[in-house]
């Protein structure tokens, strides 16, 4: 038997262009000889879909594309991902299911059984998990279709009290098929391979693994399908951040070979990703941050195609955190989709505008400057009857980046451009942002990159010749609303915030746990401190593009109202 994996980007409720996606795919697949394809998880519809599964017609037109997909099934069969209905009146309306299609008809439904609820997952508010697990036989051999987190009841310390697996395995199938929606992050592809290699040690079968590429608002799902074979040894990994087809044979699949060398290093159940993350120095390798690249990229590049934009804006100050995003959004949505405003201030320095002008001329793209010292001005003039003589303050510093995000806004507004925000991980984790000043934006680029790492990105952008200008690397951060003013004075220095921050945000570490790890007890105080009192500000913020395995927005979701190391 021939298998066909087809790893394709959809768009999430957008049933014209995913359903002619998956019958184009069926086409190719039938030219090549294949017996039966394999799609990703929810592949119908798009992962993930939240509530629009609560709309009746939004389920209705996933099955009229089942419909229409099952007339293309004449002596092929297809395994698709898509919701279906529940006809028992207990539980919730729905599974997450796998459509099994063959010669114009829904031959067999698997339902998901384990439903993530943890990060961006929230499967148990729409899904009721199977209520039973059978092989399916089709052309001699015996199928065991799961759908991605099915696999993943691992480790130690397993997140669900059942696994259909160990249901399956007494069924004798011949081969794992999986259906995933598995997103990136910067650890995430050697988690998922070793998951696949501890399956298929564990039950002694080849798998076949199919996952989704693309990006959805924040979420990027980065595709790398493999295939396994019974030795465990990987036959094939699909592209990276792009569209990739395959086709194995399964019987090859089945061979056994005498002592094939394999090593299962490590495995890890759902619950336990993230306790046994690498440190954040690891993660700033190059490897890490070209996939981080690529994730980016894919980011913008979606959301604009996805959402019908084209044309961006954001505001360049000459520092690292603006041409690292500028960078991005040439690159992903060419030079002449890319307008950037600079708006210096009486606070700003010389250096700061020539490197800003530098990089627009190496990127090529537009630029304006606008100063903002009238409009400054004339806020100060208008405010003056109420400021009185009150010294200067934080309310005359966001007044300078408040006034820089009305003149990006008008210009985003005027001209139908997206304005991309510029903050970096880091600077939301402690509120050192104004709100509706340099916190706005329609798309946060590095909301979920610490300032370390956006400077190893700045580098990599740099590999094969100077981009981004040297100075901007290399001088000190400034947010310049005031004279002299330095990130330092109001934070620690990014090589040690950015590690604590690590420590609290992605492995959730409490205050005893880092301080006992050799951080300093009044840094590591003060540093969580402003991480939760600041949980206000972020909630008001724009989607975040994901790269890491704990970002702000949905996949963390605090309380702004509390008390806890506040």
């Amino acid at each position: 038997m021939k298998i066909f994996l087809a790893q394709q980007n959809y768009h999430i409720g957008n049933f014209e262009y995913n359903t002619n996606k998956i019958i184009e795919a069926i086409g190719r697949a039938r030219a090549q000889g294949a017996d039966l394809v394999l799609f990703s998880e929810l592949a119908i519809c798009g992962y993930p879909p939240r509530d629009f599964l609560e709309f009746n017609d939004f389920i209705r037109q996933c099955y009229e594309s089942v419909d229409q997909i099952k007339a293309h099934t004449q002596d092929i069969a297809v395994l698709v991902g898509g919701p279906a209905h529940n006809p028992r009146k207990e539980g919730k309306d729905l599974f997450n299911a796998a459509f099994f299609l063959y010669n114009g008809e829904v031959k067999a439904e698997v339902h998901k059984t384990l439903l993530p609820t943890y990060d961006v997952f929230d499967e148990n508010r729409y899904f009721e998990p199977a209520f039973d697990w059978n092989v399916i036989e089709f052309k001699g051999k015996r199928l065991a279709v799961t759908i991605c987190e099915d696999i993943w009841n691992l480790g130690d310390n397993p997140l669900y009290r059942q696994s259909p697996l160990e249901v399956l395995k007494d069924q004798k199938p011949d081969v794992i098929l999986n259906l995933s929606a598995s997103p990136y992050n910067y650890a995430q592809d050697v988690v998922r391979r070793s998951i696949v290699e501890a399956t298929v040690a564990k039950y002694g079968l080849p798998m076949v693994y199919c996952n989704t590429i693309g990006s959805q608002t924040e979420i990027v799902f980065d595709g790398g399908s493999l295939v396994y074979d019974i030795n465990g040894q990987q036959v094939a990994e699909l592209a990276y951040f792009a569209e990739d087809e395959a086709l194995v044979d399964l019987d090859t699949l089945c061979e056994r070979k005498p002592n094939p060398e394999v090593a299962h290093k490590y495995y890890y159940s759902a619950n336990e990703v993230g306790k046994e993350m690498p440190t954040l120095e690891y993660l700033n390798n190059e490897k890490n941050i070209s996939e981080i690249h690529q994730a980016l990229i894919l980011g913008i590049r979606d959301y604009f195609g996805k959402m019908g934009f084209k044309k961006s804006t954001l505001g360049a100050s000459g520092g690292i955190d603006s041409a690292v995003v500028q960078a991005l959004a040439v690159e992903a949505l060419g030079k002449e989709n890319v307008h950037v405003l600079l708006m210096p201030s009486e606070f700003s320095t010389g250096h700061s505008v020539d490197d800003a002008v530098q990089l627009s001329k190496n990127l090529d793209n537009r630029y304006d400057i606008v100063p903002i010292r009238e409009v400054y001005d004339k806020f100060i003039k208008t405010l003056n009857p109420l400021f009185g003589d009150l010294p200067f303050s934080l309310a005359e510093e966001n007044i300078q980046s408040r006034s820089r995000g009305n003149l990006l806004m008008a210009v985003a507004n005027k001209f139908g451009y997206i304005l991309l925000n510029t903050s970096n991980k880091s600077e939301l984790s402690t509120g050192y942002g104004t709100l509706y000043g340099d916190m706005a934006g329609g798309l946060s680029v590095l909301g979920d990159l610490y300032k370390t790492q956006v400077y190893a990105l700045a580098r990599y952008i740099n590999r094969n010749g100077e981009i981004i200008p040297g100075n901007i690397i290399t001088k000190a951060p400034s947010a310049e609303l005031r004279p002299g003013q330095k990130d330092s004075d109001s934070l620690p220095e990014y090589d040690v915030l950015d590690q604590v921050l690590y420590q609290y945000i992605e492995l959730r570490q409490g205050p005893r746990e880092i301080i006992g790890a050799g951080f300093d007890e009044a840094l590591v105080s003060r540093t969580l401190r402003m991480v939760n009192m600041n949980e206000y500000k972020r909630a008001q913020f724009c989607p975040i593009i994901r790269v890491s395995s704990k970002a702000f927005g949905v996949g963390r979701r605090l309380p702004i109202v509390a008390k806890y190391l506040g």
